[in-house]
């Protein structure tokens, strides 16, 4: 399994809004970075990521799962964006900060930290089971 990090304005897309989504979950669309379409074509049906508030919050707020792989983006007609479908897992019991993940040395390298403008992001299993903790799970 591989791990990810998904950034989500709230005014746009919030966590309440995907849980909304219920099991049939949605696309995880409108990625318009080349980069981060590399990443969502790299991942497979079970890998999880982690749902994160950008702007508002600044916080990992849930836990979601790919259903589906990568497959044209049905919000453009330019066949160079791909998106995945993910579907809701769980809430984070307790929300992890941006500034909490900053202060933990271990997670100076992950790439919320680095890269700090790319909304979909790779996440390491050192780095899920750290934030996991954080977060009460």
């Amino acid at each position: 399994m591989q791990y990810w990090l998904f950034k989500s304005e709230p005014y746009k897309w919030s966590w309440e809004d995907q849980k909304a989504e219920g099991a049939a979950g949605g696309e995880w669309d409108g990625i318009r970075n080349y980069q981060a379409r590399n990443f969502m074509r790299r991942m497979k049906v079970g890998d999880h990521g982690f749902f994160y508030h950008s702007n508002e919050g600044l916080e990992i707020v849930g836990i979601v799962e790919v259903i589906a792989e990568s497959h044209p983006d049905s919000t453009t007609d330019d066949p160079r964006w791909d998106c995945v479908d993910v579907k809701a897992v769980r809430d984070m019991p307790r929300p992890v900060t941006l500034k909490e993940i900053k202060a933990t040395p271990e997670l100076s390298e992950m790439s919320l930290v680095k890269s700090m403008r790319l909304s979909v992001q790779p996440v390491t299993a050192q780095e899920w089971a750290i934030v996991c903790r954080m977060g009460g799970l």
